[in-house]
């Protein structure tokens, strides 16, 4: 019973690690991005955690209970998703940049002066429907590393749920967190420096492009 409890407490610490995944952080950072609001910027790393911890919990449950195993080549071909996922928010992030960036020009004392604005289109709900749907994708290409251990560890199918329920509030609290931090750089830059957000907002889409490229090779040459 003890090393069923300390498992369960595992369980949970790994959730939290398993949200700092390099992955992880990078498309999330794509639907951060332009959020002024830090507190809503945790909620998307929330609602990550929700998708990704619904995966876990539905693929879970059919290995625990049928006692499946997960096909190495379907193992690969979820990783490799997530690949062509980082590239696409990546390519969606800098196109939506330039759509949304605008040049106002305005008059003081008889001076004419050009301001950056950006006029951000989308709504709080779809951030959080993208959020959770890229969750989904994060949950399935890691379903098959977490199955292992659980088969391997947990006596029993309740047990096997109180893990990856309790991995799920790991990520859960992990992402989180993250997403609050991630959210800061955009509330600071909003007001005074619109020219820096325009950077961030390329940087973010190039990085997960970028990664999204390297994610791919790596799988596809290991």
């Amino acid at each position: 019973m003890p090393s069923v409890f300390f498992t369960l407490i595992l369980g949970f610490v790994l959730g939290i690690k398993h949200a700092f995944e390099p992955d992880h952080l990078i498309a999330v950072s794509t639907i951060v991005v332009g959020q002024k609001n830090p507190f809503k910027s945790a909620l998307v790393g929330t609602f990550w955690g929700l998708g990704h911890t619904t995966t876990l919990l539905l693929t879970g449950v059919l290995v625990l209970l049928l006692k499946l195993s997960i096909p190495p080549s379907l193992s690969l071909t979820f990783e490799l998703l997530v690949g062509v996922m980082l590239i696409i928010l990546g390519v969606r992030v800098i196109v939506r940049t330039r759509s949304i960036l605008h040049t106002h020009q305005h008059q003081h004392d008889d001076l004419n002066h050009q301001h950056l604005h950006f006029h951000e289109a989308k709504s709080t709900h779809r951030k959080h429907h993208t959020s959770f749907l890229i969750g989904t994708v994060h949950g399935l290409a890691g379903s098959g590393a977490l199955m292992l251990l659980v088969l391997s560890t947990i006596p029993s199918l309740i047990s096997g749920i109180y893990y990856i329920l309790l991995f799920g509030l790991g990520s859960v609290a992990g992402m989180t967190i993250m997403s609050f931090l991630l959210g800061l750089p955009f509330l600071f830059s909003a007001a005074k420096f619109p020219e820096v957000e325009k950077y961030l907002r390329f940087f973010a889409g190039a990085l997960s492009i970028l990664f999204g490229l390297f994610w791919i090779m790596l799988l596809t040459f290991r």
